[in-house]
């Protein structure tokens, strides 16, 4: 029987070793190759992206004695807040009937979008110490944290819903149908951001204070506490350009029709023209950026683990 000497068995191991092609972890850089690999990739790892979601969600309560019901809180606290400081004290509800409805539908739509950037913005370097330990597609971090802000955006619309009912303007008509192109529209530029801001938090870390200053600035350059009127009547005669250029932001055409969708008290309120076309165009430009962002992002996390 023929016997392996100890000197001869690693050599032949290195020897095979030596042989094996290299294979690169991750996506192939190819121009749709990469795309649709990934794509490929993150649904064979749903589940794991179903587990960081629930981690997600449970963490942000643990050890909470009310738990999830702080969902149900902060909006409904917020909501209070932004009606009587905003609405009754510095008199906004005056020229904007149903002003609670009005104003909680635009913070529901933008709070989703913040939530997203926010959280996926640290998602990377949160999650440090898995992505230094083994390979799983990076895009799963952002995504989980976009995952965790669309179930909050689930119970924020709930109270919403109530808030309808409650004042009695149940938007019972077709514009309920703007519900589904504004959050279509935040989603695509939120998953294009929060993938260019993961990646860039790795190596600038800076970048998830700026995204704080920069989400609150995009707050009040939306027409949250004021109407899009208000904007029209100032800027259309002097300044159309800065009307367009305002108007076309994603996240102001995303709160308008989410005011078309949920505010019945603005039946006789102006809207820019062509409102769904100009969401529409706005979602296409956001999918090339999905694209773009993502083939940054691409680039970037080989050496997210070493930047770690």
């Amino acid at each position: 029987m023929a016997t392996t000497t100890p000197s001869t068995a690693p050599g032949e191991r290195f020897a095979r070793l030596d042989s094996e092609p290299m294979v690169v972890a991750g996506q192939p850089s190819k121009v749709f190759g990469g795309t649709f690999g990934i794509v490929r990739e993150i649904f064979a790892h749903r589940q794991l992206l179903d587990l960081l979601i629930r981690r997600d969600l449970k963490s942000r309560y643990k050890d909470s004695a009310l738990g999830f019901v702080w969902t149900l809180i902060r909006p409904i606290t917020q909501l209070i807040i932004y009606y009587f400081v905003m609405g009754q004290i510095l008199g906004a509800a005056r020229s904007i009937p149903e002003f609670a409805v009005y104003i909680f539908s635009g913070l529901t739509i933008y709070g989703l979008f913040s939530e997203m950037i926010a959280g996926s913005t640290s998602s990377i370097v949160s999650n440090g110490g898995l992505i230094k330990k083994v390979y799983t597609p990076r895009e799963i971090y952002p995504l989980a944290s976009i995952g965790s802000a669309l179930f909050n955006f689930g119970i924020q619309l709930v109270v919403l819903v109530g808030a309808t009912i409650v004042t009695g303007a149940i938007p019972w008509h077709w514009d309920i149908l703007y519900f589904f192109p504004s959050v279509l529209l935040v989603l695509v530029y939120g998953v294009a951001f929060g993938l260019l801001l993961a990646a860039l938090n790795v190596y600038l870390r800076d970048m998830q204070y700026l995204v704080e200053v920069l989400l609150m600035l995009a707050m009040w350059a939306s027409p949250i506490v004021y109407s899009w009127s208000m904007v029209s009547d100032r800027l259309a005669a002097s300044h159309g350009w800065l009307l367009q250029l305002y108007t076309d932001n994603p996240i102001t055409l995303a709160v308008l029709g989410f005011h078309r969708a949920f505010w019945i008290g603005g039946a006789d309120t102006p809207y820019p023209d062509e409102l769904l076309l100009r969401m529409g165009i706005a979602t296409l430009i956001g999918l090339v950026l999905v694209y773009a962002f993502h083939r940054v992002f691409a680039r970037l996390q080989g050496n997210f683990a070493q930047e770690l």
